[in-house]
């Protein structure tokens, strides 16, 4: 049975890659919509689109019945120096983790640092990092690369290529 790799770098800024059998692959960003937030403060909040990502799963599961499935899934930075961010980053995870139980599909959690050092020079930071690892996508994917350079990010489709890399 040929087996589907999906990598999702987790967040509302993130993205999802998936890495075919036969070598396609598939990159987006991970679908999101704003909203009032939840606290009595006013202001908005970005939070994944669970319909848009259900469907997206559902019908990529239909069009590859044959096919076993694997996600995954970078472990979303939480820092208490950060709320908002790793309360985001959290509610993120929680939506990921709930569709792809639903639809049945084994996934894993991987730290950035253990696919970097796969892919990436030792000793890049920030934005030279981000930089790194879109150049990377960019020689493995060429065909996304239009859509890695508009969202400044590759690490997705790293991700489920180092998963099928792996063998997992």
């Amino acid at each position: 049975m040929s087996k589907i790799y999906i990598g999702v770098d987790n967040g509302v800024t993130g993205t999802i890659g998936i890495i075919y059998p036969d070598g396609e692959y598939y990159f987006s960003k991970i679908p999101v919509k704003i909203e009032q937030s939840y606290t009595k403060t006013k202001q908005n909040i970005t939070r994944i689109d669970n319909i848009a990502l259900l469907n997206l799963f559902t019908s990529i599961k239909k069009e590859n019945e044959e096919s076993s499935f694997f996600a995954f899934i970078e472990r979303p930075m939480v820092n208490p120096g950060r709320w908002k961010a790793s309360i985001s980053a959290v509610r993120c995870l929680e939506s990921v983790l709930i569709i792809l139980e639903c639809l049945e599909i084994p996934y894993q959690y991987i730290d950035s640092k253990e696919w970097q050092k796969k892919f990436l020079p030792s000793g890049l930071e920030g934005k030279a990092l981000k930089k790194g690892s879109c150049d990377i996508a960019i020689r493995l994917f060429p065909k996304e690369q239009v859509l890695i350079k508009k969202h400044k990010d590759g690490d997705s489709l790293l991700i489920a290529e180092y998963a099928k890399r792996k063998g997992l």
